[in-house]
C-alpha cells in the first residue's frame, strides 16, 4: 500500500521543481534581455550625479580609446578631401585639427567625454575641442540672463540665444552582444551612435563609438 502511493507523493513535488526551475530560468532570460537598457539608465543617473566612479564602471577605456581615436581620423580625412574640393585653404584648419586626434581622444575618453557622447555631444573634431565636465550643460544649453530691452530688440535677442535642439535618441540589441544607443538632433546634424558590449551576462560595457561618416 505504502509502496504504490509513493510514485503519486513524487509527481505533484516533481511537477513544483520543474515550474520553479522553468520560472527562474525565465526570469534570467529577461534580466539577460533588460541588463543593457538597465546599465544604461545607470550611466544617464551617473551622468545627472556627476558620479565618474560610476561611469568609469560600465566603460572599456583602452577599446573606447581605439574606437575614438579611428573614427576622430576617418570623420577629419573625409573632413580634408570635402574641403580640398571646395575650399582648398579651408582644408588647412581640418589639417591642424589632424594633427591634434590625441589630445581629442585623450579628452573624450574620461567620465566627461563618456558623460558628453551620453548627452547628444559628440566630438566634432576642432582643434582643441573638451568635453564639458561631468553634470556640466553644454554652452549652447546653459539658461542666459537676458538683459532688459525693447520687445523688438528682446525677441532677436532670445532668438538668438535659444538653445540647440536637445538629442533624440533610441536604443536596441544588434545582436545578442552588441547593444547601440543611436543620437541625432533636428536639423542637419546627422546621426551617431554608442556602442556596448556584453560583458558575461548582466554586465555590459561602453567600448566603441560610430561617427558621422
Amino acid at each position: 500500500m505504502t509502496t504504490q502511493n509513493r510514485p503519486t507523493a513524487r509527481k505533484p513535488l516533481a511537477a513544483v521543481v520543474a515550474s520553479g526551475i522553468a520560472i527562474i530560468v525565465l526570469i534570467l532570460i529577461v534580466l539577460a534581455y533588460a541588463s543593457p537598457y538597465l546599465v544604461l539608465s545607470r550611466l544617464r543617473d551617473a551622468v545627472q550625479q556627476r558620479n565618474a566612479q560610476m561611469i568609469d564602471r560600465y566603460v572599456d577605456y583602452p577599446a573606447l580609446r581605439t574606437s575614438l581615436k579611428q573614427q576622430v581620423t576617418q570623420m577629419l580625412s573625409r573632413r580634408v578631401e570635402t574641403q580640398k574640393l571646395q575650399h582648398p585653404f579651408a582644408a588647412l584648419g581640418a589639417l591642424v585639427g589632424m594633427a591634434l586626434v590625441d589630445p581629442l581622444v585623450d579628452a573624450y575618453a574620461t567620465p566627461d567625454g563618456v558623460a558628453a557622447l551620453l548627452a547628444g555631444m559628440p566630438p566634432q573634431g576642432t582643434p582643441g575641442e573638451t568635453p564639458p565636465p561631468v553634470g556640466e550643460q553644454p554652452a549652447d544649453q546653459a539658461p542666459q540672463q537676458e538683459a532688459p530691452s525693447s520687445t523688438a530688440a528682446g525677441a532677436s535677442q532670445r532668438a538668438a540665444q535659444a538653445p540647440a535642439p536637445r538629442a533624440s535618441s533610441s536604443a536596441g540589441y544588434r545582436d545578442m552582444d552588441t547593444f547601440e544607443v543611436t543620437y541625432a538632433r533636428s536639423g542637419d546634424s546627422l546621426p551617431y551612435s554608442v556602442i556596448f558590449h556584453r560583458r558575461g551576462w548582466f554586465s555590459w560595457q561602453i567600448d566603441a563609438v560610430e561617427l558621422p561618416s
